[in-house]
């Protein structure tokens, strides 16, 4: 169960959400822009581990 302080879902979703502003600046090319979003992805799964 989730509590109200647990900052690690707020690490995955503010990454990914990165993820997605980046790849804005890549949409015309979709393997760019599916890539970004994955590495935001998986940046918020490396700091969330971490915190």
């Amino acid at each position: 169960m989730l509590h109200v302080n647990d900052k690690s879902s707020w690490a995955i979703g503010g990454s990914l959400i990165v993820g997605l502003g980046v790849g804005l600046f890549f949409l015309p090319n979709a393997l760019a822009f599916i890539g970004s979003l994955l590495i935001g992805l998986g940046l918020g799964l490396v700091i969330s581990s971490l915190v």
